[in-house]
């Protein structure tokens, strides 16, 4: 029930007042986000926070202006891999077996699986490695609202300059989606006292 509690209070915070979110909430935040489900545990993405305020007056820019991206505490960026490599998916079974204390040998038949998205071309690799970082986006909108940290998803910028501002291309990585993570201006944010709108249950939901 506290949780449903908090994911009606939360919403897509518009207008944030720059109180600073406290770093045992962030980590926590963080730590879901590590946590998050990914296909085959692989986590084919990197999570770029930033706090650097003139990092976040430059990504400002790219992000259309937006005014949550500065008044924010800090701003989360989801990029993913660009291409599914080889040596990325041994690097993942080397920490299966160190971790696990398995034998590299034993984990042939789960590297087998990897087979057919390694061979795939990097725009079908990128459309796979896009959608995961959209499961570790809304474990984070999920965890911020159990913090009570206002959190905003957010599409509307421009990637490729988000890449240069962040040296991402460089890294085998692209930005796909940002949340920012702070506190509601009271007074600036009209949705701040409107009414949550969702689908009912009978709209939403079909049993089979």
């Amino acid at each position: 029930m506290e949780l449903i509690q908090k994911l009606n209070w939360r919403y897509a915070t518009k207008r944030m007042n720059g109180q600073e979110v406290p770093q045992e909430k962030l980590d926590r935040i963080l730590e879901a986000i590590r946590l998050s489900a990914s296909s085959a545990g692989l986590q084919p993405y990197k999570v770029i926070v930033v706090k650097n305020p003139a990092v976040k007056e430059t990504l400002k820019v790219a992000a259309n202006n937006q005014p949550q991206i500065t008044e924010a505490s800090h701003v989360v960026i989801f990029a993913a891999w660009t291409k599914v490599t080889e040596e990325k998916v041994d690097a993942y079974l080397n920490q299966i077996a160190t971790e696990r204390n398995m034998t590299m040998e034993s984990l042939a038949g789960f590297k087998a699986m990897f087979t057919g998205i390694i061979a795939k071309s990097a725009e079908e690799n990128f459309t796979w490695t896009s959608r995961q970082t959209y499961i570790a986006l809304g474990t984070g909108l999920v965890a911020a609202a159990f913090e009570e940290v206002d959190a905003t998803p957010m599409e509307g910028f421009n990637n490729e300059a988000v890449d240069e501002i962040l040296g991402l291309k460089e890294k085998g990585l692209s930005s796909v989606s940002i949340m920012t993570l702070g506190y509601r201006d009271t007074e600036n944010d009209y949705l701040v006292n409107a009414k949550k709108i969702r689908k009912s249950k009978e709209d939403l939901f079909e049993l089979v």
